[in-house]
């Protein structure tokens, strides 16, 4: 969804433009709940790489400590 101050607020969606201000009540909150979910996305995708991060870091302490440690023997 687009809007600039000096036009109406528009919807595009799915390669169709609309009038937001022209839609009905009901199809104005379905986007608004849209712009909500896009928004909660955003947000545990950031969240997911920064756990990606967290976690990479952890396995590179645990190599470098691992390091200092005699592995068991292989039961091969």
């Amino acid at each position: 969804m687009t809007a600039t101050p000096a036009e109406n607020p528009v919807l595009t969606f799915e390669g169709k433009r609309y009038n937001l201000n022209e839609l009905p009540e009901d199809l104005k909150e379905l986007v608004r709940g849209m712009q909500v979910a896009d928004a909660q996305l955003r947000m545990h995708e950031d969240t997911l790489k920064v756990l990606a991060v967290g976690r990479q870091s952890m396995a590179m302490q645990l190599n470098e400590r691992l390091k200092n440690v005699t592995p068991m023997p292989d039961q091969g």
